[in-house]
């Protein structure tokens, strides 16, 4: 993960890098299954000295989509036209998950143009350079599901 500047612990930049280790939570736990999402969040969390805050954010996110997987993928592979999820790049396809699951989860508790923005801009750091645009078609078109 880049390093970050120090922001003082603002609830924004709080939920930003809740995002982030949820990213890279639920991407190591795609990669090795032998081990808990539980252990790999506080792994992860410990070293990059993540505070309570953040890693307790971080674990709702990866929760809620390991949790409810079978439901996210599909909410993602119907509006993914033409993209297996088994295909897409694996930081767009996780990434998807987490903000699917605050879309469909937090609903009342995140409002969704943040839930968006929030993975679009990530996707831009951590993805390739067409992630920002594949993470938010697919995102808004699921939002539109979920909030008629």
């Amino acid at each position: 993960m880049p390093e970050k500047k120090n922001t003082g612990g603002d609830h924004a930049s709080d939920r930003r890098k809740s995002r982030e280790l949820a990213l890279c939570t639920l991407y190591a736990h795609e990669t090795d299954r032998n081990d808990s999402w539980k252990n790999m969040l506080d792994s992860i969390a410990e070293y990059e000295g993540a505070s309570g805050d953040v890693k307790g954010y971080a674990a709702k996110l990866v929760g809620s989509a390991v949790e409810n997987i079978e439901t996210i993928d599909s909410m993602i592979a119907r509006k993914a036209e033409n993209w297996e999820l088994r295909r897409m790049a694996a930081v767009d396809r996780n990434l998807l998950r987490i903000a699917a699951a605050e879309l469909a989860y937090f609903k009342d508790t995140v409002p969704f143009k943040v839930v968006i923005d929030e993975a679009v801009e990530i996707a831009k750091i951590y993805g390739t350079d067409d992630s920002g645009k594949f993470v938010n078609g697919i995102l808004d078109s699921i939002r539109k599901d979920l909030y008629q």
